[in-house]
């Protein structure tokens, strides 16, 4: 059963009460479920999740199918899972199947009051969805009422540094803090300002590709081709290449493979599976 007082389980004796009753003052998203049905466990979490997202505008009952066969029954439901939006005693709207979240906000949207947006959630959907512009003009606006919101503006140095700003970004660093720049998000784009200024310097993908083709322990082209990795976000990849270049030749240009590594998990932070993976590969080369 859940935790989440938005979300309950409906049986037969406490229906009539706590659903149709109840959906007078709010909406009840009735779902029918069982065990064996693959879809429905697909299905519920996303339901949960919205439940809390909407904050109480509407309440979520969980249906049991196998355990409440009679309520199951008299709600007439055929095929599972069931969906039925129930406001003010009736049937409002409903569906059958696993919908997508965005046709499930659709059918909620149209009867229930939707949450206000956090802008600054809204910025960071944006710039995971690749419209850095669009997330830079909200933070930007975030930055405007806020000046001295320390995590707002990393954010913004962030999007600069994608932008190709370079400049500016390092500006928004030099400019914290000293407290302030040992936080994560400030030492994470410090290595990103770092790897981009030396991605400025790089042979082209194609040409480092023949390199390493002919020449696979090449030191030079291994370091580059790792932070071709790095700027596409192929941390894994580049990772894996600067080990290499470790069991290749640990002291090349006075152990850069191990400073580009140590720089790359400063860059995504302790709580990256990769970064504990190489961090582990890290320390075994050294012992």
């Amino acid at each position: 059963m859940s935790e989440s007082p938005h979300v309950f389980d409906a049986t037969m004796e406490n229906f009539q009460e706590s659903v149709m009753e109840a959906s007078a003052q709010t909406p009840i998203l009735i779902d029918v479920w069982a065990d064996w049905c693959a879809p429905c466990k697909q299905l519920m979490p996303l339901l949960e999740k919205l439940a809390n997202e909407y904050q109480g505008q509407f309440r979520l009952a969980k249906v049991n199918a196998d355990e409440q066969q009679q309520l199951t029954a008299s709600l007439g439901v055929r095929s599972l899972p069931t969906v039925i939006l129930v406001k003010d005693g009736q049937a409002v709207d409903g569906f059958n199947g696993a919908l997508p979240e965005s046709e499930i906000r659709q059918v909620l949207d149209k009867h229930v009051e939707a949450p206000a947006e956090d802008p600054y959630e809204t910025a960071h959907q944006r710039w995971q969805d690749g419209d850095v512009e669009g997330a830079l003009a909200i933070l930007t606006e975030l930055n405007q009422n806020d000046p001295d919101d320390l995590k707002v503006l990393i954010d913004i140095a962030q999007l600069k540094a994608e932008l190709g700003d370079v400049d500016t970004a390092e500006q928004v660093l030099d400019s914290l803090p000293p407290e302030e720049k040992l936080q994560t998000q400030a030492k994470q784009l410090a290595a990103r300002i770092k790897f981009i200024r030396q991605a400025g310097e790089l042979p082209p993908v194609a040409e480092l590709e023949q390199t390493l083709a002919a020449h696979p322990d090449d030191p030079a082209a291994l370091h580059q081709r790792a932070l071709q990795h790095v700027l596409k976000e192929e941390n894994a990849d580049a990772m894996a290449l600067l080990i290499r270049l470790m069991q290749v030749d640990s002291d090349y240009r006075d152990g850069i493979a191990k400073t580009t590594l140590i720089e790359l998990f400063d860059k995504l932070g302790s709580g990256d599976p990769d970064v504990r993976t190489y961090r582990r590969k890290l320390y075994t080369l050294m012992h």
